[in-house]
C-alpha cells in the first residue's frame, strides 16, 4: 500500500507509448480503478509508431488507441499524460512537446507499491507494482520506478530517470539526470550516478559513476577515455 502519500488529482489522464512500460502503466492505472471502486482515470493510449503488436496488446487489454501524438493534439486534448517510454532521452523530448502545448504531466502509483513518509514525487512519475520506495526520496519530473525495485532513504532521482525492474538504490544514492539504472543492478549507498549514464544489468556500483558512462560488472567499471 502506498504510505504517506495520495495522488493529487483523480484527473482523466493519456498516456503516451504503448511499448513495455506503457503497458506495466496501464495494469498500475487499472490495479488503482479496483483498489478505489473508481472507474479508470485511463482515457486511452497515443503512440506515433503503432506496430501491429502493440495494437493488439492493448486491443487485448481493452484499452483505446487514440492515434498518433500529432493527431491527438490536434483534438486539443485537456487530459493530464505520462510518458511510458523507458528511454530517458525520448521521455524528456515528449515532455517537451507535451507541456508546450499547454498540458500538464499526471502521476500514476499502483496501489501495491510502498511509499515512504515524507516523500517527494514530482508530475509524471510513474511507480509500478511491487516497487518499495523509502523515506524521505524524491522522484523527480517523470521519475519510473519499475516493478520489484527498491529505492533507498534520502535518495534523490532527478528528472527522467529510469529504475528498471529488480534494482535496488541503497540510502542517499543521488541519480542525476536521464540516469537509467538496469535490472537487478544495485548501486551502494551515498553514490552519485552522473547525467545520462547508464547502469548496466546485474551490475553492483562502488563508487561514483560519471556523467554520460555505462557502468557494467561486479564491482561496475567504465571506460575511462
Amino acid at each position: 500500500m502506498c504510505r504517506g502519500f495520495s495522488l493529487p488529482t483523480i484527473a482523466p489522464i493519456v498516456l503516451i507509448g504503448a511499448g513495455g512500460f506503457g503497458r506495466e502503466t496501464i495494469e498500475a492505472l487499472k490495479a488503482e480503478s479496483e483498489a478505489t471502486g473508481r472507474p479508470t482515470r485511463l482515457v486511452g493510449v497515443v503512440d506515433s509508431r503503432p506496430t501491429e503488436f502493440k495494437l493488439q496488446r492493448l486491443k487485448s487489454l481493452d484499452v483505446p488507441f487514440l492515434g498518433t501524438e500529432e493527431a491527438w493534439l490536434a483534438t486539443r486534448p485537456t487530459e493530464e499524460f505520462v510518458v511510458g517510454i523507458g528511454d530517458p532521452a525520448i521521455r524528456a523530448q515528449a515532455h517537451g512537446r507535451l507541456t508546450a502545448a499547454g498540458l500538464r504531466p499526471g502521476i500514476v502509483i499502483h496501489p501495491s507499491a510502498g511509499i515512504g513518509s515524507n516523500c517527494r514525487i514530482d508530475p509524471g512519475t510513474v511507480v509500478c507494482a511491487g516497487a518499495q520506495v523509502s523515506s524521505f526520496v524524491t522522484l523527480g519530473l517523470h521519475s519510473h520506478v519499475n516493478p520489484h525495485s527498491t529505492i533507498g532513504h534520502d535518495a534523490v532521482l532527478e528528472e527522467f530517470v529510469s529504475v528498471n525492474p529488480g534494482a535496488v538504490l541503497s540510502g542517499m544514492v543521488h541519480c542525476c539526470t536521464r540516469v537509467l539504472i538496469g535490472a537487478g543492478a544495485t548501486v551502494l549507498q551515498g553514490l552519485t550516478i552522473g547525467a545520462a549514464a547508464t547502469v548496466g544489468a546485474m551490475a553492483c556500483v562502488t563508487r561514483d559513476v560519471p556523467p554520460e558512462k555505462v557502468a557494467v560488472g561486479v564491482p561496475a567499471r567504465w571506460s575511462e577515455g
